[in-house]
């Protein structure tokens, strides 16, 4: 937990959905870029950033798999086959 005010690493990162990530990144980068705050709350903030980041990145990341791995079935339906992106890495 951060003794930052306002950075919520509280907050498991892992935990958020790809909406919450988003709106919590697009928060803490307005939080950025009004400037004037102290250096190690631009630091934390900072590194939240990069950290929700990550997160909407392996979200998307995720998505993008599932739509590739819809198939289509001989009776002309969509089957969605679920992969994680540790299997896709295996795959490669």
């Amino acid at each position: 937990m951060s003794d930052q005010p306002g950075v919520e690493a509280a907050v498991d990162i892992s935990a958020l959905s790809f909406d919450e990530a988003l709106l919590e990144l697009q928060r803490t980068v307005a939080e950025l870029e009004q400037g004037g705050l102290a250096l190690e709350r631009s630091i934390a903030l900072y590194e939240r950033g990069v950290a929700l980041h990550e997160r909407c990145a392996a979200l998307l990341g995720e998505a993008e798999l599932r739509v590739q791995k819809l198939l289509e079935r001989t009776t002309g339906s969509l089957e969605v086959a679920e992969i994680r992106s540790t299997d896709a890495a295996d795959q490669e």
